[in-house]
């Protein structure tokens, strides 16, 4: 047994084996750190960039001392945004499988605050929400937080860039100060810590090596005049061909622009910014994840809470102004032990920025002009699979393998070409690959789900 087996902490026997069957084989640096620390109820600060599994290393924790017997809320966790809180609330749920009845509920803006109101009347072990939507309901009365035993702040920095600090303070006042309270960011300002010091006690801070591994991440920039960028970007996407990527702008105006850019060029792409709609933004990341979109167009504050483990690539079209948010970026790629790309664009005026973060990354940066690239790469091709959106989700009482069964069943399509498939609240996206994708739609539309027929469209 290595040190970094799960059997290693005080998990139950149910819980250990629900972390096999999920594929969690041994712990990441943070959960190796953080997990004894916070099993064991102290406060922690901990450092952990994006995609290093600080979820479970919360989550964990958390669900040990649960009582499902008690509907009253007894974990909070406060996210930057809708998407972040989503796949948090998500992964709890995994995680929480083994465990019977543990209710989760996620409370975020953008959303109707009725039917979350509604849902809380019918009780939830575990909030998980943006400090705006919990402030709401704190202030109508609609969520009690008395009985908190565990206050998790994910992304602890973000949320304090975005000007949360009193809604997080007066988040925690309404908590009990007995409570077990574990910050996660990815960097301390000085307001991490003096919250800390105003909420935590004796906390342990804990520090990952934030930095990515020079040889698991290829770092490649190209200058370029800036009238050309379009038509640079292009050339990047022709000679590398990666199977997928997340093109980052700096402003939502600049995502538009680079979207249209490059869906006149026929390649698949979506752009991600904060003017969508809260469906919008779903469908969109769904279509990502489930690699039916080759490029995802994004800014910065959009792609917060994006977490794919399997990344080929990141292009930072603009080079943002922080070498810091430069390592965040290109952190979404070579996770888990798998290379990745990180490819950069910028201006001769912008040379400041390059040398910024090579000061930054301890490294004199090399770059070519973007010309020395050659355009007879293999290109970009279709994306390989079709999403299709189906009007019924957990509410509906809409399973995974519902979905499955009605794709696959009665001589349809082969359980092969089918891939990932996310069950919402009221609506399910199933990835089927293109060559199906006409087949199935037909065979949803025609059959039924769980003996009901739901609306079927492809996105």
């Amino acid at each position: 047994m290595s040190a970094t087996d799960f059997s290693t902490q005080p998990l139950s026997p149910a819980q250990l084996q629900n972390l096999q069957e999920l594929g969690y084989q041994e712990m990441t640096p943070i959960q190796a750190a953080a997990l004894p620390l916070a099993l064991a109820g102290k406060d922690l600060i901990a450092q952990a960039k994006t995609g290093s599994g600080k979820t479970a290393s919360f989550a964990l924790p958390l669900l040990s001392k649960l009582n499902p017997r008690d509907f009253g809320a007894q974990a909070l966790i406060l996210c930057p945004t809708r998407e972040l809180a989503s796949q948090v609330a998500s992964e709890i749920r995994r995680l929480a499988r083994h465990q019977q009845n543990i209710k989760v509920v996620t409370l975020c803006g953008g959303q109707s605050i009725g039917p979350q109101i509604g849902s809380l009347e019918h009780g939830a072990h575990i909030i998980v929400g943006t400090p705006g939507r919990i402030k709401d309901h704190l202030r109508k009365e609609t969520l009690d937080l008395s009985r908190i035993t565990t206050a998790v702040l994910d992304e602890a920095d973000r949320m304090l860039e975005m000007g949360f600090l009193d809604d997080i303070s007066s988040i925690l006042g309404a908590t009990p100060e007995s409570r077990q309270t574990l910050f996660f960011s990815a960097t301390y300002p000085d307001d991490i810590l003096s919250l800390g010091k105003r909420f935590q006690r004796n906390a342990e801070r804990v520090d990952v090596e934030s930095q990515h591994d020079a040889e698991q991440i290829q770092q490649h920039f190209y200058i370029c005049q800036k009238a050309q960028k379009l038509e640079a970007l292009g050339r990047l996407l022709t000679h590398y061909a990666p199977a997928s990527c997340v093109v980052f702008c700096n402003t939502k105006e600049v995502v538009r622009e680079v979207n249209r850019y490059l869906n006149d060029l026929r390649i698949s792409t979506l752009a991600l910014h904060g003017d969508l709609e809260q469906r919008d933004r779903d469908q969109v990341l769904v279509r990502f994840r489930h690699q039916s979109c080759r490029v995802l167009v994004a800014t910065d504050v959009a792609a917060r809470g994006l977490d794919i483990d399997d990344l080929p690539a990141v292009i930072n079209y603009d080079l943002p102004r922080d070498p810091e948010q430069y390592v965040h970026r290109i952190g979404r790629t070579g996770r888990a032990g798998k290379s990745g790309l990180a490819l950069s664009l910028f201006a001769d005026n912008e040379r400041y920025k390059l040398d910024s973060i090579g000061t930054y990354q301890s490294r004199k940066l090399e770059f070519e002009a973007v010309e020395t690239l050659s355009q007879r790469g293999p290109g970009l091709e279709a994306p390989d699979y079709t999403t299709l959106d189906i009007a019924g989700g957990r509410k509906q009482k809409v399973r995974p393998g519902d979905i499955l069964g009605a794709l696959t069943g009665a001589g349809g399509i082969d359980g092969k070409a089918v891939g990932k498939i996310d069950v919402m609240d009221n609506v399910a996206y199933v990835a089927v690959k293109r060559s199906d994708a006409k087949q199935a739609l037909t065979q949803l539309q025609q059959g039924k789900i769980k003996g009901r027929r739901f609306k079927i469209r492809k996105l």
